[in-house]
């Protein structure tokens, strides 16, 4: 990157800011949700492997983080300068075994830097210890604003980092099973008491008193079965919304595959029409468009 290469991003951001009508109008609360999907589409590129799809992305991404901070420096809170200094120097502090060492930073051992739970350990130290970032519960550093899967992921490996969680895999898968067999007696009891026939999706909103009491406890029991889930996928070692979002991808392909060959053969697009929908789902399968689990 050439030496001047931010001084002159930067100053175009500000000319921005001051010129556009659009960029004069936000704020930092304005800019969370630009903010968060620009993110997204760089995590969507990287995904797909499209390097310059992930540079154009990554660009948008740095421009909001810039934009945002220098919206800061107008209220005069603090600079963007002062944004880069921090994390640089936070960088430094939680990596003694990279650079040297801190002041009131204990030594640490050459093989911390080889071992990269022992790294993550020693972070977490750095945190609490150095920086005084103490809290009352190890559950507290998790922002409330992460989407639920993202969270209930965070929770459950922050919890299992101070020992509670299973001893084993199989213990996991046990819990797993035990959670969707509580399900699958939920769902009866919802099925009982409202004649459900399994033909189409449950509508509760026409439910009597009991029968929507029923339901909550049938939602009750899906949320502990996908919890249970997404901790079963950490002891796999699948990131569960990277698995997700690759799950989607292939349900994507697949299903405009369908929506393209129905209209290709002039067949509508309805529930009298199943099978041909069925039957070109089972082709999209053996096909590929380059994306990764296709």
């Amino acid at each position: 990157m050439k030496e001047n290469s931010f001084a002159h991003f930067f100053e175009i951001v500000k000319a921005v800011r001051k010129g556009c009508p659009w960029d004069r109008e936000q704020t930092p609360l304005s800019l969370r949700s630009t903010f968060f999907e620009e993110t997204c589409e760089a995590i969507d590129a990287i995904t797909q492997d499209d390097s310059d799809h992930v540079k154009e992305e990554l660009g948008d991404v740095l421009l909001n983080v810039v934009l945002i901070a220098y919206l800061f420096e107008e209220k005069g809170l603090f600079t963007v300068d002062e944004t880069i200094k921090a994390i640089t120097e936070k960088l430094i502090r939680r990596h003694p075994h990279v650079f040297a060492q801190s002041e009131g930073q204990s030594q640490v051992t050459e093989s911390v830097a080889g071992s990269p739970e022992k790294v993550l350990n020693q972070w977490e130290r750095i945190k609490e210890n150095v920086e005084g970032r103490k809290s009352d519960s190890v559950l507290d550093s998790i922002p409330e604003n992460f989407p639920p899967i993202l969270k209930a992921f965070k929770e459950l490996k922050k919890a299992s980092k101070v020992g509670f969680d299973w001893n084993s895999i199989y213990e996991t898968k046990m819990k797993l099973c035990e959670e969707l067999a509580e399900l699958s007696d939920a769902l009866i009891d919802v099925e009982e008491l409202s004649r459900y026939d399994g033909t189409k999706p449950i509508d509760a909103t026409k439910f009597s008193e009991e029968q929507k009491k029923a339901q909550l406890h049938l939602e009750e029991e899906f949320g502990d079965a996908l919890h249970c889930l997404l901790n079963y996928g950490r002891w796999l070692g699948v990131d569960p919304n990277i698995a997700l979002q690759k799950a989607m991808k292939k349900f994507e392909f697949r299903f405009h595959y369908v929506e393209d060959e129905m209209k290709k053969n002039n067949i509508p697009l309805d529930r009298a029409h199943h099978r041909d929908m069925m039957d070109f789902w089972t082709e999209a399968k053996g096909k590929s468009n380059g994306q990764t689990g296709m």
